[in-house]
């Protein structure tokens, strides 16, 4: 394998993560799938978690890192994401690619198919709920905005701004953790923090390099 990599291993119960039942297994397989080629490891997240759950923090954070850097995220069994369609379609939008060490083939391409799935079951309730929404308004109950669309449009422009502001913010609310480990560790200029975020393979929100002057905006957003 080629290029950079985030793993995510994953358990079911507290007792195995305290024992690393389970988990070293899953991190030789992992090294194992990696091992013949150019590659390099960026992180490694550990969850306790039941699989049947789709709100799984550390999960959240390998697929941010895998985001933040372009790196793709290996697990051991495709079992270890989850179970559940919708999660996997929600996975699908983050744009994040994966591999599986026990199962080359599912890849993006995999869970596109278990996502179609899940987009089904979506459109279904979808259906129903126009039906129900058709049934409360025949009852004579009033839908949507009471000014009209003509109302909505002046804020589209404001909106847009407020929408670029916000992801620009969540961004540098990601990197927060990062940039003060490294600050704890000596490194306080623009130029040197930089040098640390491309060390790390972590772009930033236009996927290119850090440079002083972007440092600077991210450091003011988190100041």
């Amino acid at each position: 394998m080629n290029g950079n990599f985030i793993s995510y291993l994953r358990v079911s119960t507290q007792k195995q993560g305290r024992s690393g039942l389970g988990i070293e297994a899953q991190r030789e397989a992992v090294t194992n799938y990696l091992n013949g080629g150019n590659w390099e490891l960026l992180g490694e997240f550990v969850e306790v978690e039941s699989g049947k759950k789709a709100d799984r923090k550390e999960l959240a954070k390998a697929l941010e890192r895998c985001q933040l850097t372009g790196a793709t995220l290996v697990i051991a069994k495709l079992d270890r994401l989850s179970r559940d369609a919708h999660f996997l379609l929600g996975l699908e939008k983050s744009r994040v690619s994966f591999v599986c060490a026990d199962m080359p083939d599912a890849n993006n391409f995999t869970v596109g198919i278990m996502a179609l799935v899940a987009q089904q079951e979506r459109e279904m309730i979808s259906k129903r709920t126009r039906e129900a929404l058709a049934a409360a308004k025949a009852r004579g109950v009033k839908l949507g905005c009471p000014n009209g669309a003509a109302h909505l449009r002046q804020y589209g422009n404001e909106l847009g701004v407020k929408a670029i502001k916000a992801n620009a913010d969540a961004l540098a609310e990601s990197l927060r953790a990062t940039v003060e480990k490294i600050k704890e560790g000596g490194t306080t200029s623009f130029s040197g923090i930089a040098k640390e975020l491309n060390a790390q393979k972590i772009k930033t929100a236009r996927g290119g390099k850090w440079h002083p002057s972007s440092v600077k905006r991210l450091l003011e957003r988190l100041g």
